[in-house]
């Protein structure tokens, strides 16, 4: 995988963590489609509409799915019901080579953080098992702002907790809704082709 990074400085840099540093998106994708097929979602759920809502916080990915397809959950549920199911087949989880590497290679030299729309344990659990733990102290989820994704409140957080100006920030994103909390928090941004490797 090339990544074409932007030109410029940059003192601080922020990573999703599903698609991005952990190649998690078939995990997550198989954990929703048995969710969601466990609350009346009739065939497969539709991988074009999973992709789209990459970022997006789990119980607001639960309510967006049961509103495409009219069925009637409990988002709360929903959520940990999915969790669970993706727990189950975290052994098979690997990182995305080419942005674990470059995360390596700028941590020696600036902070590093990651800002992900799963629940913190889960993302930790993920970060843990495929030892990025320590290579990431700063770890911003929905949990700890007012806004996920697409809103730029966890971008504008880690950049706080780096202590690094917005502007001087450096995100690494794989999904619409990350790209646009990016732009709206004034940050450049590297697009990481998750879903080609998905396939």
């Amino acid at each position: 995988m090339q990544l074409e990074i932007p030109h410029g400085e940059f003192a601080g840099y922020i990573f999703d963590c599903d698609g991005t540093l952990v190649d998690t998106m078939p995990l997550h994708y198989r954990a929703w489609n048995a969710a969601m097929q466990r609350y009346g979602l009739q065939g497969d759920l539709s991988e074009d509409l999973f992709y789209s809502l990459g970022g997006v916080p789990t119980r607001r990915v639960a309510e967006l799915l049961a509103e495409h397809y009219g069925l009637t959950l409990d988002p709360d549920r929903v959520f940990v019901e999915k969790e669970e199911l993706f727990l189950e087949n975290q052994t098979e989880l690997r990182v995305i080579s080419a942005v674990v590497e470059f995360a390596r290679e700028v941590a020696k030299r600036a902070p590093v953080s990651v800002a992900s729309g799963g629940p913190k344990p889960i993302v930790r659990q993920t970060l843990a098992a495929v030892g990025l733990a320590d290579l990431f102290p700063i770890v911003i989820t929905p949990e700890d702002v007012a806004r996920g994704k697409p809103s730029p409140d966890m971008f504008l957080l880690a950049a706080e907790r780096m202590g690094v100006a917005p502007e001087k920030c450096l995100v690494f994103e794989d999904a619409e809704p990350g790209y646009r909390a990016a732009e709206a928090a004034g940050m450049q941004f590297v697009r990481v082709p998750s879903r080609t490797m998905a396939r």
